[in-house]
């Protein structure tokens, strides 16, 4: 069978895998900018979609039709995002004669409302949260959020993965929230209508994992616990749900079930719940129709392969395997390693990968853990701006759950992502806070919990530690030797041979002179990575989940900061992130007032509102929707 899998990155590449390991060969899609990538050179043939816009590309209907027809394929497989969830798409691909490689066009439809979804649900007998049916009419949805009571969860009707979702904690912030939302929802989903519904504010997130077949059968691979989530993205995943009462998880796995058998489910799919940490209840939230990102952590504690069950269902073969037939062994956790920036409000980045890190011995003697690394990314592999900003997912197992959360500490220590800033440090500072240690994370966790302010003091005399000790034994011109320190119990320093200071300037000009001599001989045992480029004469750090990155200057350098470095600009807006313009709200010569929207970006496939800090007046507007632009270049001028 030849399977054409119509996603992109990672996912393309999980596929790809169990495809080839079952003996089908396989049909790569891709944008321009991913012609080169990784999924494109595994995969048996490959096949140009476009340019890079996703409506050009990944998103186009007729041109993944066009690559069926083209290729000859027998099947597709959706992966998750983009099309995974379209109806439409699914029908189409069974129109030209293709297997869909996931649940049947009509479960896809309708669960893919979450109207139509919570309808089903009590339809079922599941509880669900007290809310208010979709509207596009902001009247209807203000009117419906005053009665329901503030604070509000306003949503997208169509779509999932966090897009189109915002709380509202009282009624003067609604208007805005609901324009914000509706109009992500718009571009992510093609459609405006929203829900609004009671916000429980102290809620887990547990999900069942769910296969069926066409013959009637199906089955539970249990829970995970997603409740460690920013802007309404999952961060740090784990199988089975820690702490969950004895009641909790049966009902769970019933309702689940329930769901399935009542729409006579014949694929993967992931049931979603709202668990209230307090008393165990539970609430029906959605249901995803498709192959999850955290679906490896199942398949760790389980021994199965997901894809290729899903794979195995769509030929028609019914299940091998009967609910008793499933065992969960051990505890596996995945951390979602993106591309962002967690010392500037996780904002998305862009670069050149020049190396990575990820599998060394294991850290533990005698330790059975089991590390994965299921990646998009490899040296030498450009980040753009255009798709989602997650390029890698670390997954570990081990026996028991502290086990497993220490495989994980010393899988983190390990990794390394050089020329690329990430939230790998980040998910380092996660794992060692108490409710992650403890199993009772709540999906407010990081919005209560402060992340450590930024150690500016810290970050310069580590750069100039890690310059001195790659360098030393290394001339100009050669790659400097990786070294990471925190496997060791505190950083140790060997005597140095040289006591010249290091002039060091920091991406916002300002400068340190860091002499030899007032290095520490041991530092604190917080983590501290960092990693030098000889060539660039750049040195970077991590320090407590943040990164910073220095030049080394010589010392006929001038000391002024560089123009083209320096973030911000006076009297001005400017881009915090690279990213595309979606819209433009002023002109020039246009009144703005403080707080006002004048652009907004769209970055890895969310939409970003930049303001204005002031009242004023609008001299110049340098950009157009559909523009790319660059970290701090300047969007908008304001006169004096």
């Amino acid at each position: 069978m030849k399977i054409l899998i119509a996603n992109r990155g990672e996912i393309a590449r999980r596929v790809i895998r169990t495809a080839h390991r079952l003996g089908h060969t396989t049909v790569a899609v891709y944008g321009d900018p991913d012609a080169r990538a990784w999924h494109v050179s595994e995969a048996t043939e490959s096949f140009r979609l476009g340019p890079a816009d996703l409506a050009q590309s990944y998103l186009s209907q007729e041109r993944l039709l066009a690559a069926i027809a083209h290729t000859g394929a027998d099947a597709v497989h959706p992966g998750y995002g983009f099309l995974a969830e379209n109806a439409a798409f699914a029908r189409a691909v069974v129109a030209a004669g293709c297997a869909w490689i996931g649940p049947h066009p009509e479960a896809v439809e309708r669960m893919g409302s979450k109207i139509e979804a919570r309808r089903i649900a009590v339809s079922a007998g599941v509880p669900v949260i007290p809310g208010y049916d979709q509207s596009q009419d902001p009247a209807d949805l203000a009117a419906a959020a005053e009665r329901i009571g503030f604070p509000v969860l306003v949503k997208a009707a169509a779509g999932g993965g966090g897009k189109g979702i915002r709380i509202v904690h009282e009624a003067a912030g609604f208007a805005a929230a609901l324009a914000e939302a509706a109009s992500e929802a718009e571009r992510s989903f093609g459609d405006r209508s929203m829900i609004v519904e009671r916000y429980i504010q102290r809620p887990r997130h547990v999900e069942v994992q769910l296969i069926g077949d066409k013959h009637g059968n199906a089955i539970h691979l249990g829970t995970r616990e997603c409740s460690v989530q920013r802007r309404y993205q999952k961060v740090l995943e784990e199988a089975p749900a820690p702490n969950l009462p004895d009641s909790t998880r049966s009902g769970l796995h019933d309702a689940a079930i329930k769901l399935a058998r009542e729409m006579h489910y014949d694929s993967a799919g992931t049931i979603e719940f709202i668990v209230d940490d307090a008393n165990g209840e539970y609430f029906f939230l959605e249901m995803n129709t498709r192959l999850q990102v955290e679906h490896p952590v199942t398949e760790e504690v389980t021994g199965l392969d997901i894809v290729e069950l899903m794979i195995n269902s769509a030929a028609g073969a019914p299940l091998q395997l009967s609910q008793n037939d499933v065992t969960f062994t051990g505890h596996a956790f995945e951390a979602r390693i993106n591309a962002e920036d967690p010392a500037t409000g996780f904002t998305p980045q862009i670069g050149r990968v020049t190396d990575i890190t990820h599998q060394r011995p294991s850290s533990v003697p005698g330790s059975v853990s089991r590390r994965r690394w299921d990646a998009a990314i490899r040296p030498g592999d450009e980040v753009t701006p255009f798709y989602d900003s997650m390029i890698a997912k670390l997954i570990v197992w081990d026996e028991s759950r502290d086990a497993a959360l220490q495989s994980l500490r010393y899988a983190l220590d390990d990794l390394r992502i050089d020329g690329l800033i990430t939230t790998a440090p980040f998910h380092r500072w996660l794992v060692d806070q108490p409710p992650v240690i403890a199993g009772r994370v709540t999906t407010r966790f990081l919005d209560e919990t402060a992340v450590p302010a930024d150690p500016a003091l810290a970050a310069p005399t580590a750069a100039a530690i890690w310059h001195d000790r790659n360098t030393l034994d290394h001339t100009v011109g050669r790659a400097a030797k990786p070294h990471n320190p925190w496997n060791l119990e505190s950083f140790r320093l060997t005597p140095h041979r040289s006591a010249a200071p290091v002039l060091l300037r920091a991406l916002d000009g300002a400068t340190h002179e860091i002499s030899p001599a007032d290095f520490p001989t041991r530092t604190s045992v917080e983590p501290i990575a960092g990693s030098v480029d000889v060539q660039r004469r750049r040195v970077s750090v991590s320090h407590l989940g943040f990164p910073h990155e220095f030049a080394v200057l010589e010392r006929s350098e001038a000391w002024a900061p560089d123009p083209s470095e320096v973030a911000g600009a006076a009297g001005a807006i400017t881009a915090p992130f690279p990213g595309v313009v979606a819209e433009v709200h002023v002109a020039p010569r246009q009144s703005v007032d403080a707080g006002s929207v004048v652009v907004v970006l769209e970055a890895m496939k969310m939409l970003h509102s930049l303001t204005a800090s002031g009242g004023g007046i609008v001299d110049e507007v340098r950009v157009s929707p559909g523009d790319q632009v660059s970290s701090k270049q300047v969007l908008i001028t304001f006169n004096d």
